[in-house]
């Protein structure tokens, strides 16, 4: 048990450090105006966890530790839904309506195909 909980504890710093790198990559290629950094990150976090669980579950049949290790763990730190929610809260805020309708419908259809996305391609590896 204490095993586990230092595999998710490990990888959620690696997740979140990937997570801080990935969002300020894209905010110095796009504009602050729009939380792009984390569209990115929640899409690229569902395609990595459609791609991995398939592979994991269907391709290769993984330890549960490794499985907690790169899911719970890295993915888990690096998924920003929490930073999502504020973001279109603020949004909401200062009543850019359209840019937090915009940030719901692309996070939520974008991070959906993006998963099953993930395991299409887990499929054919």
């Amino acid at each position: 048990m204490l095993r586990n909980y230092l595999l998710v504890f490990t990888g959620g710093g690696i997740g979140a450090s990937a997570r801080y790198w990935l969002s300020g990559a894209v905010y110095r290629f796009l504009s602050t105006d729009f939380p792009y950094g984390n569209l990115v990150v929640n899409i690229t976090g569902c395609f990595a966890i459609g791609l991995l669980m398939t592979l994991m579950e269907e391709r290769f049949l993984s330890e549960p530790a490794l499985r907690i290790f790169l899911t719970i763990g890295i993915l888990g730190g690096f998924t920003t839904f929490s930073s999502f929610s504020y973001e279109t809260i603020a949004l909401l805020r200062d009543a850019e309506v359209l840019h937090a309708s915009i940030n719901i419908l692309a996070s939520v259809f974008g991070c959906l195909t993006a998963t099953i996305f993930g395991m299409f391609v887990g499929r054919l590896v």
